[in-house]
């Protein structure tokens, strides 16, 4: 709808126009500001633009009422026009609220360590990034997920030697010295007794093989994360080995020209010319690539692979890193501004008011299978994607088990099967609510049908602006909407029934196709527990 009445602007006045929502909707549907910045170039006065514009619409189809007030254009659209989109929707529900961007785009999120199974601090960044890939592809943009496995590096090695020690004090029942820094965690007895059967015990206690043991067992850990991934509806289309990367160092390294030096018996690159704190290292005095060096030889990758942009999702502690990968894109001769870092908050977990316990499974963090499997993927996926990614998130389990209106994932789900239990009771035929008219059924009605029809708007915002908020938000206020309309309005057995009938498929389609961006399917009926 705010494409199309853009597009009518743009026609008639020869520029983009900014278009705003009214928060009272008596004022129309849309408004703009436009008679403002033309009264210097016209020479007039706001109020008279504005009345001019106003005037030059009376004509439309697309409006029913376009008024001046006070330098401000307001556009009330007509029955016709919303009729018409409604019908169009149900009939190409597929294609509804879809675009076609001419954009290619790599979104990297997740990327966490396989040394052990995903926190909800990792579960936070994947439905954010999942949701973020869903919406632009609905949008039409051609867009890649991409995980970025860090298999290289210290903690691998400490991954080999947990399990060995595991098993030699778990298995083996043997009394063993822990380092001050190794993994813990159930997740720990499986890959170890695994091992025993593939390798034999010998291998527990060969120090030779400590790498052996922990290439194999981060291919395993990999495998649960993947699994966990899929259990909240989360999948990746390409993974990127670190390990894989490091036999290009060279190339990359004469790439990047003078932004690599040597001081100390060390490679550095100096990235505090190009906004960063300071010069970092890249290659440590024995040869040894730091973890940067890692990040630029993928981040070179990345840009050769010719996308248009570039999206990282990482966690808040990695705010300090974005300067320094940006200065090493600079150095290899690309347009650091088309990588874009989009950070992540920590969560704060309780359960009935208390923090909630730490997950014996993984040692000293809370699981996200853990949680999944406590209160389901759909209200994990929905309280994740709830708030901006950015800000601190605390929320209570006890909550989001409850099956009630305060329980937001309840309360759009049980708006979706209580529409379909509606048309399950029609005493008109499905061809006489798919041929129904939609005007003439008040103002209520017109404003629940508007509601509905906002969703492309919703997608696109939610997008755009990366707050994918905004879509839970649309969806927790058009369920309240048709709540309320289902209790004041009386829809089977009257007059009205199928036309009724044809405004509530439209707010279902909006509610499935809200909640399928975010990785939710919605249901149909509710159980005998939620009902």
């Amino acid at each position: 709808m705010k494409q199309r009445v853009s597009a009518l602007l743009r026609e008639k006045i020869g520029r983009e126009v900014v278009l705003e929502k009214p928060r009272d909707r008596s004022f129309g549907h849309f408004a703009t500001p436009i008679a403002f910045s033309l009264a210097k170039e016209l020479r007039k006065s706001p109020m008279v633009i504005a009345d001019e514009l106003a005037s030059s619409f009376e004509e439309s189809e697309v409006f029913s009422k376009v008024e001046a007030v006070k330098g401000y254009l307001n556009f009330r659209l007509s029955e016709d026009f919303l009729a018409e989109y409604a019908s169009w929707a149900l009939e190409n529900p597929a294609e509804f609220a879809k675009q076609e961007k001419n954009q290619k785009i790599l979104l990297e999120f997740v990327s966490a360590n396989p040394t052990g199974p995903l926190h909800i601090g990792h579960a936070r960044g994947a439905v954010y990034g999942d949701t973020l890939y869903r919406l632009a592809k609905h949008l039409g943009y051609d867009i890649t997920a991409e995980y970025y496995v860090n298999d290289a590096g210290n903690q691998i090695d400490l991954l080999g030697l947990s399990i060995q020690l595991y098993a030699r004090d778990h298995l083996l029942d043997e009394t063993v010295e822990y380092p001050e820094s190794y993994y813990r965690g159930e997740y720990l007895d499986a890959l170890a007794r695994d091992a025993m059967e593939k390798f034999g015990r010998e291998i527990f206690y060969d120090a030779s093989r400590q790498k052996e043991l922990a290439l194999w067992a981060k291919d395993e850990v990999m495998k649960i994360i993947v699994k966990d991934l899929g259990d909240l509806n989360i999948f990746f289309d390409t993974f990127v080995y670190e390990s894989t990367l490091y036999a290009d160092w060279g190339r990359v390294m004469q790439k990047m020209g003078d932004g690599i030096y040597e001081k100390d018996g060390k490679l550095w690159i100096a990235s505090e010319a190009k906004g960063d704190e300071k010069d970092r290292v890249v290659v440590r005095e024995d040869g040894r690539p730091t973890y940067l060096a890692g990040d630029i030889v993928y981040h070179n990758q990345k840009f050769e692979r010719g996308y248009d942009h570039y999206i990282n999702i990482w966690g808040a502690d990695h705010h300090g890193y974005i300067a320094r990968v940006k200065a090493a894109i600079e150095y290899l001769g690309y347009d650091s501004n088309k990588l874009e870092v989009l950070l992540s908050q920590m969560v704060s977990l309780l359960k009935d008011g208390e923090p909630y316990k730490m997950s014996k499974r993984a040692g000293n963090v809370i699981l996200m299978s853990d949680i999944v499997e406590e209160i389901g993927a759909d209200a994990l996926r929905f309280i994740f994607a709830s708030k901006k990614s950015d800000t601190a998130l605390e929320f209570d389990l006890a909550e989001f088990k409850k099956q009630d209106s305060s329980n937001p994932i309840f309360y759009i789900q049980y708006a979706h099967a209580r529409i379909q239990t509606l048309l399950s009771k029609a005493t008109v035929s499905k061809e006489d609510i798919a041929n129904a008219s939609l005007k003439n059924l008040g103002e209520n009605a017109d404003t629940l049908l508007f509601d509905a029809l906002l969703l492309p708007e919703i997608i696109e915002d939610a997008f755009n602006t990366r707050q994918v908020q905004k879509l839970t938000d649309y969806l927790k206020s058009l369920a309240a909407s048709l709540h309320k309309f289902y209790y004041d309005v009386r829809m089977i057995g009257t007059e009205d029934e199928a036309k009724l009938l044809k405004l509530m498929l439209m707010v279902a389609l909006s509610i499935k196709t809200g909640l399928s961006l975010m990785g939710i399917a919605a249901k149909d009926k509710m159980s005998k527990e939620e009902a």
